[in-house]
């Protein structure tokens, strides 16, 4: 692998088969992420595009309105198409995928000050990779920790099928949806510094809590991508992009379908899919 003499694609890819996401430190410099955290604050102070959305039931005094959350800029943006086709990124996901994957979505999270976080949730259950599965990348534009939202993972969780659906608590979250978790089973923060990357397998159970800084933005870009052999994906994030940005022609994949649900057994909890799917969701 290419991304630095540093770094064992071996290791990166245990991890990420043992734990469902693994951090590559400084792939792209502090230099690098602090200038696309001021390109992107340009981009909100010039005003939407039209793909952004923060979410349901927003009050009016929340943060996020003045700060929704960017998607899918790669469409008219070409600051974040050559982020999101990076060849670093590639080298990372061929090595943790086996293949060049391909690429459907980029978002923007401002997180400012006071904002709520995302509760707990699966990427594959709104992108509907298939074969195969989604991943992410999910970098960090500022310092991030506990006390302005930092990303939360359950570990392992990668393993579990893709979870029916209950409501969340739109007081703490933007989203009005979450995942159950066994009573037994945490999340983790997962702290990082400008220029972090960290990649999460699409099933892999993750969210965030608010921000409670009165100070600190949680600025963080994101791209979404399949694995190569996929034949269909949500809707929404058509067209796929190959990584040198060449559009493909995929299936769209339908809505619904066996969800898992928690079943007591002699040895602990498992996800059985028992349930059917009855939310569907548009965004990520």
């Amino acid at each position: 692998m290419s991304v630095s003499s540093n770094i064992d694609d071996r290791v990166l890819r245990d991890e990420f088969e043992r734990t469902g996401y693994t951090l590559v430190r400084g792939l792209f410099s502090t230099a690098e992420a602090e200038r696309l955290r001021d390109h992107y604050m340009d981009v909100r102070h010039r005003g939407p595009k039209g793909q952004n959305f923060a979410g349901h039931d927003s009050p009016d005094r929340d943060p996020l309105k003045r700060y929704p959350r960017m998607a899918q800029m790669h469409r008219w943006d070409d600051t974040s198409l050559q982020w999101l086709t990076d060849a670093r990124i590639d080298d990372v996901l061929t090595g943790l995928l086996g293949r060049s994957p391909y690429a459907v979505q980029t978002m923007l999270y401002f997180k400012p000050p006071g904002s709520r976080g995302q509760a707990l949730h699966q990427d594959n259950f709104y992108l509907k990779a298939d074969p195969g599965t989604c991943v992410a990348a999910w970098m960090a534009l500022d310092k991030v920790d506990e006390a302005n939202g930092c990303l939360e993972v359950v570990p392992g969780s990668h393993r579990w099928p893709i979870l029916c659906t209950e409501k969340a608590d739109t007081t703490v979250s933007f989203t009005d949806v979450t995942v159950p978790l066994p009573s037994a089973t945490d999340a983790v923060p997962v702290e990082m510094e400008p220029g972090d990357v960290l990649f999460f397998h699409g099933a892999l159970v993750h969210g965030s809590n608010p921000n409670v800084t009165t100070d600190r933005f949680r600025r963080a870009l994101i791209g979404h991508y399949i694995e190569g052999e996929a034949e269909r994906v949500a809707h929404y994030y058509h067209p796929a992009l190959r990584m040198d940005g060449a559009e493909l022609t995929l299936e769209v994949a339908e809505g619904g379908g066996a969800c898992g649900e928690w079943t007591d057994t002699p040895e602990g909890p498992v996800a059985l899919l028992t349930g059917m799917q009855t939310i569907t969701r548009k965004h990520e």
